[in-house]
């Protein structure tokens, strides 16, 4: 019997999927290391070290905050829970605004309704309205913080996937199902959403840097995690009358917040297929 020899792939794919490795490595490697953070902390995250902004030095990496607990152990510890929530937003304001969006670029009359609800809530500052969600529910913690994001992200969301929508829903294609009675539901799920797949993978990248924003502002403002809870926004805000005296304190979760959005950003711009399925006129 003759051996049959598959071709290799081509150069150019080779080197496309060694390119969205690279790009998605460092996501994946932040993001792992936050998940596993809290085991990996060397320390208690309230067990106090060192003496109160101390500088870095045995025991203490990146020295102690104010009140004397290790920063390196708190920034470990502080990450999983924004992730988790940043997650958790960004997949209820893709899979909504995916929803709606197709909706209101098949149906005219919803995406009005759609389109003005959008206006109304996009008139809310984002400080104003996590301070009215998250001040008005006072026992609901980390759901609070959550609906507070999905209320404010929904709106852009929905904008840009009924954008997106619009050309598919126009072509020949979509029409052609319409005109042979198939529903609602089907044509969103089967003929407009799958040829948005590069929308919404670059929608969920932009709502999870989005959504990491909103949960750091509220951090900030101390309407979300309370201390001596570890977390990445309430370090800064704990330890920015001591920055002279240990900076790390206060640029170590500065820098993991702005090198987490960064990474998945770009990983979520890596993921993006590069192109889907071509609409067909109808003759």
């Amino acid at each position: 019997m003759t051996a049959v020899r598959t071709a290799p792939p081509p150069a150019g794919r080779t080197r496309s999927r060694r390119s969205t490795a690279l790009r998605t490595l460092p996501a994946l490697l932040l993001v792992l290391l936050a998940v596993a953070g809290p085991w990996l902390a060397p320390h208690a995250i309230d067990a106090p070290l060192t003496a109160p902004y101390a500088e870095a030095g045995d025991g203490a990496p990146l020295g102690g905050d104010q009140l004397g607990r290790d920063v390196l152990t708190r920034l470990l510890a502080g990450g999983r829970e924004l992730i988790a929530t940043s997650l958790v937003v960004a997949a209820l304001v893709t899979v909504t605004a995916a929803a709606l969006g197709a909706t209101a670029a098949l149906r005219p009359g919803i995406g009005r309704v759609v389109d003005r609800a959008a206006d109304v809530l996009m008139l809310l500052p984002p400080v104003l309205g996590i301070l009215l969600i998250a001040l008005s529910w006072p026992a609901g913690g980390r759901v609070a913080l959550i609906a507070a994001a999905y209320v404010l992200g929904v709106p852009y969301a929905v904008r840009l996937v009924a954008a997106a929508a619009a050309p598919i829903v126009a072509s020949g294609y979509v029409e052609a199902a319409a005109a042979g009675g198939e529903r609602l539901g089907y044509l969103v799920a089967r003929e407009v959403l799958p040829n948005l797949r590069a929308t919404l993978l670059a929608l969920f990248g932009l709502r999870f840097v989005a959504a990491v924003y909103v949960v750091a502002t509220a951090g900030f403002l101390q309407v979300g995690p309370q201390p001596p809870a570890a977390d990445w926004a309430l370090m800064i805000r704990e330890n920015a009358g001591g920055i002279l005296l240990n900076p790390w304190a206060v640029l170590a979760p500065s820098i993991a917040i702005g090198l987490l959005a960064m990474s998945v950003n770009l990983a979520a711009s890596a993921l993006v297929p590069p192109g889907g399925r071509k609409a067909v006129t109808a003759l």
